[in-house]
């Protein structure tokens, strides 16, 4: 396929066209909505915010196992293959360090794969095409090489897949110069930074969560409108609030959001924030709050030692750290592989009491 991508980009067109492929115009099944909000589940966000962007532009495709012909291992590139073709939407044997290669030497050559990874922690098979050719390339060919790669699939815990199937890897990614880290939380997080990922010139992991493909949230007609797009680096203010600002990505914003409520019916009101982009992370919008708030709570699934929320914290204290009327709070993953036993699994990852008693302790109150 290399050679053949090659002859195409080289003579100035698409490989794809070539294939005698008609493409498409990407009508989504979500455009003929009126400007009253809709719904959508975080599994048809991503769908149709990969079809749209296939339809929008033909050096676009989509690689990884079974997201062809078994349309995706949660389902995420379904009906595409119908849609696309083979050419575009390519099934790979088990090798990730393969096909990630491959993607990464087609990102070389002016085309925007999307790799998808069954589970992040199968990206570690690939990790040397990931750092050393995808993130550094740009820099140590001072701007000459592009490398517009979206790295996309489930991170974090699912539900009783053990120590091997559960790692978050937001941390590790972030801490990578030339990579852009994503980690949506909504439906509208989804749909608007995929689209941004695809778009993006640059090499971007994007982190989701198994356990909210399925999770069906609001949209406005704006979300639904194929020229969507979230802007890279800016999070979200999901609920405002002025004793204590809670700071979290991906699954823990629903638990915070929870515990807000449940802080609100004891006279504490929480702001909290959906990070969305991991790296590079809005240190504005998190100290403007902490500014109003004078209290930080993080929240992260990761663990403990060199996370994201130990980032956060630092940022809060060199350059916030005299509105403080608190210590920080950190909320992050056990410092242990994760356990398989569902009781185990519990106690290892955040839980929403585990929010809520941070938050009082922050604003000082009985635990």
């Amino acid at each position: 396929m290399l050679g053949i991508i090659r002859q195409k980009v080289n003579a100035g067109g698409s490989p794809f066209l070539a294939f005698g492929q008609r493409i498409r115009p990407a009508v989504s099944a979500w455009r003929g909505y009126s400007s009253a909000a809709k719904e959508m589940t975080v599994r048809e966000a991503l769908n149709s915010a990969l079809d749209e962007e296939m339809s929008a532009d033909p050096k676009v495709f989509l690689m990884g196992e079974e997201v062809g012909e078994y349309q995706g291992a949660y389902k995420i590139s379904k009906g595409l293959l119908d849609k696309y073709g083979p050419e575009r939407v390519l099934d790979t044997p088990i090798t990730e360090a393969g096909f990630t290669g491959i993607g990464v030497g087609a990102a070389y050559h002016g085309l925007k794969p999307v790799i998808e990874f069954m589970t992040f922690n199968f990206s570690m098979q690939a990790i040397d095409h990931i750092i050393n050719s995808a993130a550094k390339s740009n820099y140590m060919s001072a701007g000459q090489i592009s490398v517009p790669i979206v790295f996309r699939g489930p991170n974090g815990a699912a539900a009783g897949v053990g120590a091997q199937h559960s790692h978050c890897y937001a941390a590790w990614y972030a801490s990578c110069p030339g990579l852009k880290v994503l980690a949506p939380y909504s439906s509208e997080d989804a749909r608007g930074l995929l689209k941004a990922a695809i778009r993006d010139p640059d090499p971007v992991v994007f982190l989701e969560n198994e356990l909210l493909y399925g999770e069906t949230f609001p949209v406005s007609a704006e979300v639904l409108d194929s020229s969507f797009c979230l802007p890279i680096g800016k999070a979200k203010i999901e609920k405002e609030g002025k004793d204590v600002t809670i700071t979290a990505f991906s699954k823990m914003v629903g638990y915070a959001l929870k515990a807000a409520e449940i802080l609100a019916k004891e006279g504490i009101s929480a702001e909290v924030i959906n990070l969305r982009s991991i790296r590079p992370l809005d240190r504005n919008t998190i100290n403007a709050s902490v500014r109003k708030t004078n209290r930080l709570v993080t929240v992260e699934e990761g663990f403990p030692q060199h996370g994201v929320g130990a980032e956060i914290c630092a940022s809060v204290v060199e350059e916030s750290f005299g509105y403080l009327d608190a210590p920080v709070e950190r909320i992050a993953g056990a410092d242990v592989p994760m356990p398989y036993a569902a009781n185990l699994e519990r106690l290892a990852v955040p839980q929403v009491e585990d929010i809520v008693r941070a938050a009082k302790r922050a604003c000082y109150r009985s635990v």
